[in-house]
């Protein structure tokens, strides 16, 4: 399998690159994602985003269809980690992208993990031990940006957990899987967004 192609944002000197991949549904040139890449480079880091090979096949022929099965997405990854290279690499992205980047991230040494929005189950299931296992022993220092009111894992669901030290929560206010707040709320969408791409600035800072 050859990496696909690359979306580059921000400088090539930067001292941490952060690849980034979509979610099951949009590209990886959605608004959401757009936002996180452009934040992110205004924040002094590379940003590499790529999509998996069914989302490049609905771009070339505008049909929907499903996610790739779980090979092809892991191997994608492991193709964009070695293009990249592992050495001052983070990796994650938007819910599955980022779920599957979390399953090759010990795996592939890389620095650092960033999940927008993990997947901890599907809608209405509050447990999906396939998609926690591995999180209670990973070991990659990680950082997941979720919204407190996620349909796939809201703040009371993520308490119940047992996660790995490793791994940070920043919580997003009100905010649902694309960290969308209610207007009842008075937080914006883009003030959400905002928090969380401060929130990766501070962690690859530290890394």
């Amino acid at each position: 399998m050859e990496s696909p192609p690359l979306l580059l944002d921000g400088p090539d000197d930067a001292p941490l690159t952060i690849a980034l991949a979509h979610g099951a549904g949009a590209a990886m040139d959605s608004p959401f994602m757009a936002a996180f890449a452009e934040g992110l480079a205004a924040g002094g880091f590379r940003v590499a985003r790529f999509e998996f090979p069914y989302m490049t096949k609905r771009r070339e022929t505008g049909t929907k269809r499903p996610p790739d099965r779980a090979p092809v997405l892991l191997d994608t990854w492991r193709e964009v980690i070695e293009t990249l290279g592992r050495e001052n690499l983070v990796i994650g992205g938007k819910s599955m992208g980022g779920r599957i980047a979390s399953m090759v991230a010990d795996e592939m040494g890389v620095r650092g993990l960033v999940c927008l929005g993990y997947p901890f189950h599907g809608p209405g299931r509050p447990m999906n031990p396939e998609r926690l296992a591995h999180l209670e022993n990973l070991g990659t220092p990680s950082l997941f940006c979720q919204g407190t009111r996620d349909t796939l894992g809201n703040a009371g669901d993520v308490a119940g957990y047992t996660l790995s030290p490793a791994i940070s929560v920043h919580w997003l206010e009100d905010g649902d899987h694309g960290f969308k707040p209610r207007q009842a709320s008075g937080l914006t969408e883009d003030g959400n967004w905002r928090s969380a791409i401060g929130a990766i600035v501070r962690f690859l800072g530290a890394l």
